[in-house]
């Protein structure tokens, strides 16, 4: 059954645009004045400022890839960065960063065809792919400065689905995921405050969501929680067996997912 990736669409492009500003102000603001040294439980080895560095550089590189509209994979990642030379600088680069990400959204349609490592061939893609990847480490700084993070429902929901909807096609940088495979095996993830759920089937030869609507039925394992709690696990930044979630069903099955669905 062939689904769209954005099968949960009251979460357009456009908002996905703005929300990409909103994020990185949120990150600014919690860099700003913070020790950049601080480690980064969710990011292993990581400070502050390797995640600032490492939000801005994808923004710069997913604008590169928009302006150019690029058709097929790109040999070289090289990018003008324009790192700043002064630590106390990268919240202010982080700030010019979403800039250039905005003049990017603005150049281009986002129903555009473009290359993509993911099931989504359009330009919109990139602008999703964008905010996830920033919404994540504002989460990811909150939680190394003691904060809890607080996720939309509406945009935890889309980014549950995006990243599995995409996880399938990450193979080539997040090598586990080929581990991902068995004999019709099912695990379903659903959320308990929008009613989203995904059955994920796992094949001999590959695995990818199956259905994605309103809470379905049984599968072999199950996980229920709130969609910012959901999106949370999905990355890696909690764990499945964390008191905010209801599991059931093949606990061996729900271990393997999780060893091997990072990227």
């Amino acid at each position: 059954m062939e689904l769209s990736p954005q099968a949960y669409g009251a979460v357009t492009p456009a908002v996905h645009r703005e929300a990409v500003a909103a994020q990185t102000a949120a990150l600014v603001a919690l860099t700003r004045g913070a020790d950049l040294a601080t480690p980064v439980p969710g990011c292993p080895g990581w400070t502050l400022l390797d995640l600032v560095r490492h939000t801005g550089s994808v923004q710069r590189w997913f604008a590169a890839l928009l302006r150019r509209g690029v058709q097929s994979r790109p040999e070289s990642r090289e990018v003008d960065l324009r790192l700043p030379e002064q630590e106390e600088d990268y919240p202010d680069w982080l700030v010019q960063s979403a800039d250039e990400a905005a003049e990017a959204f603005a150049t281009i349609d986002p129903d555009a065809p473009m290359w993509v490592w993911g099931a989504d061939a359009h330009a919109r893609f990139w602008i999703r792919r964008m905010l996830f990847e920033t919404l994540v480490h504002r989460a990811d700084a909150e939680l190394a400065l003691g904060q809890r993070p607080v996720i939309d429902a509406a945009l935890a929901t889309d980014g549950v689905d995006e990243f599995l909807v995409n996880l399938p096609f990450a193979t080539p940088f997040a090598p586990k995921t080929a581990q991902l495979r068995g004999a019709g095996e099912t695990l379903r993830f659903r959320t308990t405050d929008t009613g989203a759920d995904w059955l994920v089937r796992l094949h001999p030869d590959s695995f990818g969501v199956e259905e994605q609507g309103p809470a379905g039925g049984a599968a072999d394992a199950t996980v229920e929680g709130a969609a910012a709690d959901l999106l949370l696990l999905m990355y890696g930044r909690v764990r499945h067996d964390a008191d905010t979630f209801v599991t059931s069903g093949n606990e061996e099955l729900l271990k393997r997912w999780f060893a091997h669905s990072e990227f």
